[in-house]
């Protein structure tokens, strides 16, 4: 069972999934109607996962993203918002949420969003991919470094093809505790504790292509 903190201004709307994730055998533990309620009850209740609307009063989505990932480092955000512009999209990464859902999606796409993160195992969602190929082919590259090694790259690319950790270590032939390991290295070698913005970083950089080969 997963623990879910709900945030969300709107109270219909958070009843609504509220009873969705009841009814799939999930938890809601907790309720917020403003971005700073929501940083609190994750400190507080340390859900596994807080599902976070993006416009809401007193702190707003973004900025309670990142001090959640500051503060509770293994409580994941996944982002639930009507928005769905690329610039929104580009700081909700880097604030560090691991999903990024429009609230026109079905129930079922949430659900299993919300899932993966909890298991660690968030790939990307081809409309996520396609957003974030965009961001990262708007701004200027950096110059090619050699930042990662051979088999981080190799990792990172398979992430940025759409397959889960356990689906990586597979393919690569190791441990799920090794692909976790090459992970936590390369978030600190670009700077960041998010899957998805490391994802970003590396496009960015040129080490990696988003998206499969075709």
């Amino acid at each position: 069972m997963i623990n879910i903190v709900l945030a969300d201004d709107h109270q219909i709307l958070r009843e609504s999934v509220r009873k969705n994730f009841e009814s799939a055998g999930e938890k809601v533990i907790g309720e917020a109607g403003n971005g700073e309620d929501a940083v609190r009850l994750a400190q507080q209740l340390k859900p596994d996962v807080v599902v976070m609307d993006i416009s809401m009063p007193v702190l707003d989505g973004v900025a309670a993203t990142q001090r959640i990932t500051d503060s509770v480092p293994e409580t994941k955000v996944v982002v639930l918002t009507m928005h769905d512009d690329i610039d929104r999209t580009r700081k909700a990464l880097e604030a560090g949420a691991v999903g990024y859902l429009s609230k026109g999606c079905s129930f079922a796409d949430v659900l299993e969003t919300v899932r993966a993160a909890a298991a660690g195992e968030t790939g990307l969602s081809p409309a996520l991919a396609s957003s974030m190929l965009t961001v990262a082919q708007a701004q200027q590259p950096k110059e090619e470094e050699e930042i990662l090694s051979p088999r981080q790259i190799e990792i990172l690319q398979g992430i940025a093809d759409g397959l889960s950790t356990k689906q990586v270590a597979r393919d690569l032939g190791i441990t799920q505790k090794t692909v976790h390991n090459h992970l936590n290295a390369i978030y600190r070698r670009l700077d960041t504790q998010s899957l998805t913005h490391a994802v970003l970083s590396a496009v960015r950089l040129g080490i990696i292509n988003l998206g499969p080969e075709e």
